[in-house]
């Protein structure tokens, strides 16, 4: 990996008449996130001028936004997501419930610093002016980044909880979404994994039944991605980019977001999922869902 040369290599690209697309493309895909922030620094020092400027001023559409969330660190990338989900044109609920759900305690703690440093507020305030009741309550609590995170698993406490549940929800007339919120949004993953075995004996449905049949709306969509995350997370994001694209008109944001912050995580697992769940590639949904070098670029995140 040489830098220097990858950076001259895309002002290549962009210089003169037209832009040479595929040859952005080529660059960056073959490169990792840490080598393109290294690409970016050495652009600016050699060339004198902005990579990510060049590349707005050069592209546009889909194919743009894949390209600057390709050069943007990935703490940064979730930061701008979640801002723009917060004070866009509308909230953008299904972006704050996925990144607040799927991220580790780590991985939230550096959000939120992050997010102070640029916007100026919290984010927790940010969340708590633009939503409201309990689900504003669930993505707070997500939001201090405190799960436990170790594997130890009580085994009497998993059969308290799941009781807890289970009379928080189809035992009783009404719902007490405090119980779900507080044993699913800080209990560690093996726990809850255990709680989740044993709810299903005690209710004779899976937790995830309840949750759909106990609530609605955001709040519904939260709590299930928070059990769907700890099942398995490259299940829950092959979900995200089948709903994404499926039916009439494409998630635009959600299918750039997920293809870009999972691309050296977890993409392989993300994709064998998706075949099992749906039948079909992922390759071959993007290609018949997307175009032109939008469509290209995301087949390079794919993976082929």
């Amino acid at each position: 990996f040489n830098a220097e040369q990858e950076a001259q290599a895309l002002r290549k690209a962009m210089k003169g008449f037209g832009t040479d697309e595929d040859a952005i493309i080529d660059v960056l895909t073959k490169l990792n996130i840490a080598q393109r922030q290294q690409v970016l620094i050495t652009y600016k020092s050699t060339i004198g001028r902005d990579l990510i400027d060049d590349l707005k001023s050069e592209l546009s559409g889909n194919f743009e936004q894949v390209i600057v969330a390709m050069m943007t660190p990935s703490t940064m990338y979730d930061v701008q997501e979640l801002r723009r989900a917060l004070k866009g044109a509308g909230t953008d609920e299904g972006c704050l419930i996925e990144i607040l759900a799927s991220r580790s305690n780590q991985e939230i703690q550096h959000i939120n610093h992050s997010y102070r440093l640029k916007y100026g507020s919290s984010l927790e305030d940010d969340i708590a002016s633009d939503t409201s009741s309990m689900f504003r309550r669930v993505l707070v609590s997500l939001a201090t980044g405190n799960r436990n995170e170790s594997t130890y698993v009580d085994g009497a406490l998993a059969q308290q909880d799941a009781q807890c549940l289970y009379e928080a929800g189809e035992k009783r007339w009404g719902t007490d979404e405090v119980q779900f919120m507080s044993i699913l949004c800080t209990r560690n993953r093996q726990h809850l994994l255990r709680v989740f075995d044993v709810y299903r004996s005690i209710a004779n449905k899976d937790i995830t039944d309840s949750i759909k049949s106990e609530m609605s709306g955001d709040l519904e969509d939260a709590l299930l991605a928070v059990v769907k995350c700890m099942r398995n997370k490259p299940a829950y994001f092959a979900e995200r980019l089948y709903k994404s694209m499926k039916g009439l008109g494409t998630d635009d944001s959600t299918l750039i977001r997920v293809m870009v912050s999972r691309s050296e995580l977890d993409m392989l697992e993300i994709r064998r999922e998706f075949l099992s769940m749906y039948g079909k590639s992922l390759h071959s949904f993007i290609k018949g869902d997307c175009s032109g070098d939008y469509r290209k670029v995301l087949l390079r995140l794919c993976g082929g």
